[in-house]
């Protein structure tokens, strides 16, 4: 069993950055695939980055490569979210997602959700 809880969200102006943290319970958080996925008004869920347990593989969507940048502290049960250059439609909340098996870009892969946090980027 692992217990996800974010942070950092907040709000900010565009062009800004933002670091989310998704803190996990549990002694085997070294050995979890980790994802990033968003939920904005109107939306349906949106894939937005993944890591494998080492940090050796990790994925983007296309809308935020080169401005996310997805990274984990196995020593401190962590995996962080890094958001620069940030646009309006970044605005979403933000859930962080574990699973024992690298699921990439499927939200369905994942076993394990935090609460989310939200994130919302002014014009």
């Amino acid at each position: 069993q692992v217990h996800l809880v974010e942070s950092g969200g907040g709000l900010v102006q565009a062009g800004g950055s933002l670091r989310l943290s998704c803190a996990a319970s549990g002694r085997t958080f070294s050995t979890y695939a980790m994802g990033w996925f968003r939920l904005a008004p109107g939306k349906e869920r949106e894939f937005v980055a993944a890591i494998n347990w080492s940090g050796g593989l990790t994925a983007y969507a296309d809308s935020v490569k080169g401005r996310f940048t997805v990274s984990r502290d196995n020593a401190k049960n962590t995996v962080y979210l890094q958001m620069d250059s940030l646009k309006p439609e970044d605005t979403a909340v933000y859930y962080c997602a574990a699973d024992r098996y690298y699921g990439g870009r499927s939200s369905s892969a994942y076993s394990y959700w935090g609460q989310g946090a939200q994130v919302t980027v002014s014009s």
